[in-house]
């Protein structure tokens, strides 16, 4: 079963639509461009860092159904890969339906994973999956019961965020009406509904990423794993992760079983960053998101392919490896600051170790804690790459000019 991609800026252009332009973003456009596809960049703001390196770039409002809908019409992509959560989903819905374009893994998916109610639902109610206890909560005072309900402490997020957007920790019940109003601010979209989730008691978080692609040979839809990517969070944003995460084999095993069968039911092709929660032997399923991850940046570093050459490779029909060649670590580069034009210094003092990279990520506006950049380092352990990484990264300084 051949592949066939055409030259891009001509007729015979394999033309792909991202939306959402961020830093992973970058990297799928980088990798798609490798390959030779025609790529067109949008999102709700200029300049953002994957505009800076596609073929086309637009700026919309992507949860605009009519704005949505009139850029697939005018652009006519063969696929549309969504990049973030704040998109018109019912367009994309739609556009499948009528073959207009595949969307990437599928409209299913994307659809259900924009918030956490639809893939909550999916996992524990509908394929029995092991969760959290959980309640949703789309008033004051629903949350207030919600919250008694499931006991503290316990995790309050938005139904549609990421990056810890929104997401707080209570502890008691006189914390409850602070964390609501917070998490009516701090989503991506303020749809009004929160997830209230009971905190387990875990050894370490993990994100699985899984790919299916399809079998050069047969063209069957295969799934493979990465190694595990353990990962440390402050307020629900990844700081650093590390590549591979120790675990029993009991564990692994059983990720693996619990990424397979979520990953399978949204279906389609692609990359997806499964979110795990690991004690012992036991696993608990948390998110998933149909795309590339934030704590896979570590696989720049670690993997033969990474994520983002993954998801590139799986999602125009191409065989993939999901080996790794390192231990590695990456940590987060944070802008420190609120402000536009920024600079970066200290470069050549970050990367005097030859195990270790740099990604900057171009944003054209910083806050204090946006992340602008993230480092990688290679070494003989998780504590060593982990050390390392944090060390590039604080060699970065980041000024206001």
């Amino acid at each position: 079963m051949s592949v066939t991609i055409g030259t891009p800026l001509q007729s015979s252009a394999y033309k792909v639509l991202l939306l959402g332009s961020g830093e992973l973003g970058k990297e799928v456009v980088i990798s798609l461009q490798r390959l030779g596809v025609e790529v067109h960049a949008a999102d709700r703001y200029d300049h953002a860092p994957a505009m800076q390196v596609a073929h086309y770039s637009y700026t919309l409002n992507m949860a605009d159904a009519v704005e949505l809908k009139q850029l697939i019409n005018q652009i006519q992509p063969h696929l549309i890969v969504p990049e973030i959560e704040a998109i018109a989903t019912e367009v994309l819905l739609e556009i499948e339906a009528q073959n207009i374009a595949t969307v990437i893994p599928s409209a299913k998916a994307v659809n259900l994973t924009m918030n956490r109610e639809g893939i909550r639902r999916l996992a524990a109610e509908e394929l029995g999956l092991p969760t959290s206890a959980y309640r949703f909560a789309d008033s004051l005072e629903s949350f207030r019961a919600a919250c008694d309900d499931v006991g503290y402490p316990n995790f309050v997020k938005p139904v549609m965020s990421s990056s810890g957007k929104g997401q707080s920790r209570v502890t008691r019940f006189d914390e409850v009406d602070a964390a609501w109003e917070y998490a009516q601010t701090g989503g991506r979209v303020n749809q009004g509904t929160v997830i209230v989730e009971s905190q387990i008691d875990f050894d370490f978080e993990i994100t699985l990423l899984t790919v299916r692609a399809k079998n050069p040979e047969t063209g069957e839809i295969e799934t493979s794993y990465c190694d595990p990517i353990g990962h440390r969070q402050d307020s629900g944003d990844y700081v650093e992760s590390w590549q591979p995460q120790p675990m029993t084999p009991a564990a692994l095993e059983e990720s693996k079983r619990i990424a397979n069968k979520v990953t399978t039911a949204l279906g389609g092709c692609g990359i997806f960053g499964v979110e795990l929660f690991v004690k012992g032997d036991k696993v608990w399923f948390s998110e998933v998101s149909p795309r590339p991850h934030d704590t896979g940046l570590v696989t720049l570093a670690s993997q033969f392919q990474s994520e983002f050459e993954l998801h590139a490779r799986a999602i125009l029909g191409l065989p993939v490896n999901t080996a790794r060649h390192s231990v590695a670590a990456s940590a987060v580069i944070y802008a420190g600051v609120d402000g536009r034009n920024l600079s970066f210094s200290g470069l050549n003092l970050a990367l005097a170790d030859g195990n270790t990279d740099l990604r900057l990520f171009g944003k054209p506006e910083g806050f204090k804690r946006r992340r602008m950049g993230v480092a990688t380092a290679r070494a003989e352990t998780i504590e060593q790459a982990r050390e390392l990484a944090l060390q590039v990264a604080n060699q970065v300084s980041v000024n206001q000019n």
